[in-house]
């Protein structure tokens, strides 16, 4: 007969998530060994399964019969549950056939196992909120602590709470936190340098065999033998970027590289000492190496044998918003178009953060650049660094690059770069304020003599020529995107779409002929004959499917001299298209007219032209230059070059002027260094180059007769520009 409590078991086992994890421990604790009721038993008493009346005089049931599951069960169970915890009818009748239990038994066991596993998961969460719970606890008092041991910034004495707020307090405590990692990292940054210098192999033994190495003086004559220029971007692609060992170590370079550069960029006497420059208004800033090193005791190590120290700091305030230029100063392509006289070539060989979403702060990357003055007697410095940008709390964004040399196996390290940058500041109405760093140790012994009163006085390769740089890019980029521009003027191109073509095309010829002009490890100048600074350098390219230049061997020829005349006159007397004809031997005489004209900034003499020869000879067609005019406070170009009529009128009517064929010729004009950093005073270092298309046919043979004649015509050139400033400074 059935009894009513044969199911307490079951009903209990059923309600027991309405009791508390600890009494569900208690009950389930001995899980594995639970003692079910056989299914044989349930089965005798009530063989139909349905609720019956208990009868009060039926004879009280034999002895409960139970067992326990055997050692095999539980494993098997155990083994099932990790795969599927609540198995369906089908599964159980499965399980239990196999295992010789009843279906409602593994029922049973699968309900216990998952109220055990749910009280042992609330158990460990617990415990993970007591552990958090007893650390902000610990934090509360810190925090307390340190408000009751404040104190005034202004006076030194106890501060109320009043007077200092919690999120101050707790914002002193984070910068003295984040200084101790700064000096942690700085530490380990410095003992890891402190080993044999390793430096990375200069770039100028990479790519195909050359005919000549590159240098600076003379190579003796050479004949039939001329250099090449090779792909800046093939020579660069083959730098490697870091290995995943050196990262760790870079991000914390970058990290105490960015401390150092703040504190450069904020801090005066007696870390820079200020002194007269030329001029009433102008002052110049020195870094005094003893206190440098006594100020940034660990930095990235001493200064290796046979380098010189490079420090210089300037300001200036540009019309940019702040995040246009830190896009700029991150983004490769931007930078080295924008500083295409400093920067002869580029390139980003690993990012390693690419920083917050929508910006670059926190941004990090591994790069190696080639560093320029324009002229060949100049070598260019060549680093291997990481540039890391970040935004401060105050609102300030800063940039930074610092050296990976000692990261490069190598022969010899000509330079590096310690923490160098900018810091930039935002300014209303689109301004921003920019200080800019620039701290090089370099072995410039092979700069030519007539070029080394300038690069030792900072100019060359200095904070003043970044910035007049950035400076004189940022008005030209101002008045790219002007719409509101005068229709008084005869010439001026007032059509924005027309603008923005011809600027791109100046552009364009700007920074090819900046980086041509240079003594860049992407190609060889072969020295024509002598070994006075004014030699003749030619090397050829040749020029195959490129829309942008014509087809065929194109011959560049370039010299510097010096000049006994201020730079300023040099460039007034080489952009005026009215003496044009006192030194451009291929306008025959003919008369120079311009035909349209952009401004680029308040200098007049920073502007785009276009120009028109008439020749003389009636015979001949005239023709039209494009010719861009650069100057600011370090130095001064006049860029030109013959362009297609045809192609022209597709450009001014806003058409895409990558298709344009260019071969640009012009001057750089630097001050020689002597009469300080005053461009208006002293004598010019004047750089002349060339580029003429000696063949149509890129696979003919270059003959010693082209290379005669373009000699010729630049010495010739040379020669007609002496004269004419000479006897016009007279």
């Amino acid at each position: 007969m059935f009894q009513p409590n044969m199911f307490e078991s079951h009903h209990h086992l059923l309600d027991m998530s309405h009791k508390s994890p600890e009494n569900d421990l208690d009950l389930i604790r001995d899980n594995d060994e639970f003692e079910s009721k056989s299914m044989a038993d349930i089965m005798e008493n009530n063989p139909s399964g349905d609720d019956q009346e208990a009868d009060p005089n039926q004879r009280p049931n034999k002895k409960k019969r139970y067992h326990r599951h055997t050692q095999l069960q539980i494993q098997e169970m155990e083994s099932f549950f990790k795969e599927c915890p609540h198995p369906d009818d089908k599964q159980r009748k499965e399980l239990g056939k196999r295992l010789g239990l009843e279906p409602l038994q593994v029922k049973f066991w699968f309900q216990n196992k998952r109220t055990q596993m749910k009280a042992q998961h609330e158990r460990h969460e617990n415990s993970e909120l007591r552990a958090e719970n007893e650390k902000l606890r610990v934090d509360n008092i810190r925090y307390k602590e340190a408000l009751g041991n404040a104190t005034c910034p202004n006076c030194g004495g106890p501060a109320s709470i009043g007077e200092m707020s919690f999120d101050e307090q707790h914002l002193r405590i984070e910068n003295a936190r984040l200084r101790e990692e700064i000096d942690r990292i700085s530490g380990i940054a410095a003992k890891y340098v402190g080993k044999p210098m390793l430096t990375y192999p200069n770039l100028s033994t990479i790519g195909p065999t050359r005919s000549l190495d590159l240098g600076v003086g003379s190579f003796g004559p050479q004949t039939g033998v001329v250099g090449e220029m090779y792909s800046a971007g093939d020579l660069l692609r083959s730098v490697s970027g870091p290995i995943d060992a050196d990262k760790p170590m870079i991000i914390e370079l970058a990290v105490a590289a960015m401390e150092e550069l703040i504190r450069m960029a904020q801090t005066g006497e007696p870390l820079w000492i200020t002194g007269p420059g030329p001029g009433p208004d102008n002052s110049i800033e020195t870094l005094c190496e003893e206190e440098y090193v006594r100020t940034f005791p660990r930095g990235i190590g001493p200064k290796p044998m046979g380098l010189t120290t490079e420090a210089s700091r300037e300001s200036a305030v540009v019309i940019m918003n702040h995040i246009n230029l830190v896009e700029i100063l991150m983004d490769v392509n931007q930078w080295t178009s924008v500083f295409a006289g400093l920067v002869s070539r580029a390139l980003t060989l690993e990012v390693l953060s690419t920083g917050v979403a929508g910006n670059y702060n926190g941004a990090l990357q591994v790069m190696t650049a080639e560093f320029q003055v324009p002229s060949p007697l100049v070598p260019t410095r060549e680093n291997y660094f990481v540039r890391y940008c970040k935004h401060h709390a105050d609102g300030t964004w800063a940039v930074v690059d610092v050296s990976l040399d000692n990261l490069r196996p190598t022969s010899v390290s000509r330079g590096r770069r310690r923490p160098s940058g900018c810091l930039i500041q935002e300014l209303p109405n689109g301004y921003s304020k920019v200080t800019w760093i620039e701290h090089v140790e370099v072995d410039d012994r092979a700069v030519h003599n007539i070029y080394r009163p300038l690069v030792n006085s900072g100019l060359a390769f200095g904070a003043k020529r970044w910035v007049a740089t950035l400076d004189r890019q940022c008005e030209r980029l101002a008045s790219a995107m002007a719409n509101n521009i005068p229709t008084g003027d005869i010439g001026v191109i007032t059509s924005p779409e027309g603008r923005k073509s011809m600027l791109k095309l100046a552009e364009r010829m700007v920074m090819s002929f900046c980086a041509g002009v240079g003594a860049s490890t992407a190609h060889t100048w072969t020295t024509l004959s002598g070994s006075g600074a004014d030699d003749v350098r030619v090397m050829t390219r040749k020029s195959i499917d490129d829309p942008g230049r014509p087809p065929g061997i194109v011959l560049s020829a370039a010299t510097s001299f010096w000049l006994p005349v201020s730079p300023k006159r040099v460039f007034d007397f080489l952009r005026d298209e009215n003496s044009r004809s006192e030194w451009d031997i291929l306008s025959n005489g003919g008369l120079v007219q311009e035909m349209a004209h952009i401004a680029n900034g308040r200098d007049p003499g920073n502007c785009v032209s276009l120009l028109r020869v008439n020749s003389g000879n009636s015979s001949q067609s005239n023709m039209l230059i494009l010719q861009e005019s650069l100057t600011d406070s370090t130095g001064s170009y006049v860029i030109y070059a013959p362009v297609d009529i045809v192609a022209m009128n597709v450009v001014l009517s806003g058409g895409d002027p990558d298709y344009v064929a260019l071969l640009p010729s012009g001057f750089a004009i630097l001050p020689d260094g002597g009469g300080g950093i005053n461009v208006g005073s002293g004598g010019s270092l004047l750089t002349v180059a060339f580029q003429i298309l000696v063949d149509s046919v890129p696979t003919a043979k270059l003959s010693l007769g082209s290379v005669a004649t373009v000699n010729s015509l630049i010495k010739c050139t040379v020669e007609r520009i002496k004269t004419a400033v000479a006897c016009d400074n007279a």
